[in-house]
């Protein structure tokens, strides 16, 4: 299947954008605090450190590639950047990725450090990656068997190729 490039530009992260994927922390003092819950269907919620490495990803002269996506099905996500500027690909939880189509789906987010947020159950996620530093760190909660629950689409399979520009 010849593949199909698609360059997204990743926008600056905000609370009333990211709706379809997820939702962001408040402070406690504010009254919507509490409305929305992590879920873990399998009662192994896990809290840690991770972080993402620039060379994991192809690099082009505007942005990264991202060649896959990730979801999990039996929780939900919470991360927060903690070192800086990074960029995080995401598609509502509902897509199929049966064709090149569907990377029409995708839609970029520019993190900064401090930048918290969770993913709905099902939505596909790529990254957080560093836009220039080395690495991103990251604190994470999600479960702890979640490679038990790791479902990957490759873009390729369904001939699409995707350049995320962070600049």
């Amino acid at each position: 299947m010849p593949v199909a490039a698609l360059t997204i530009r990743a926008q600056p992260f905000d609370p009333a954008g990211w709706g379809l994927y997820g939702w962001v922390p408040v402070p406690d003092t504010d009254p919507r605090d509490g409305s929305s819950r992590l879920d873990f269907e399998w009662a192994d919620v896990h809290l840690n450190l991770i972080g993402h490495d620039a060379a994991e990803v192809p690099r082009t002269e505007r942005g990264l590639v991202c060649e896959m996506l990730f979801r999990h099905r039996t929780h939900t996500q919470a991360l927060m950047v903690l070192n800086c500027p990074a960029v995080a690909v995401v598609a509502p939880p509902g897509t199929t990725f049966t064709s090149r189509q569907d990377a029409g789906l995708l839609r970029a987010f520019l993190l900064r450090p401090h930048d918290a947020f969770v993913l709905h159950r099902g939505t596909w996620h790529w990254g957080p990656f560093p836009v220039s530093a080395p690495r991103v760190d990251m604190l994470n909660v999600q479960g702890l068997r979640y490679a038990e629950d790791n479902e990957c689409c490759r873009l390729a399979d369904i001939g699409a190729s995707v350049e995320v520009i962070t600049g």
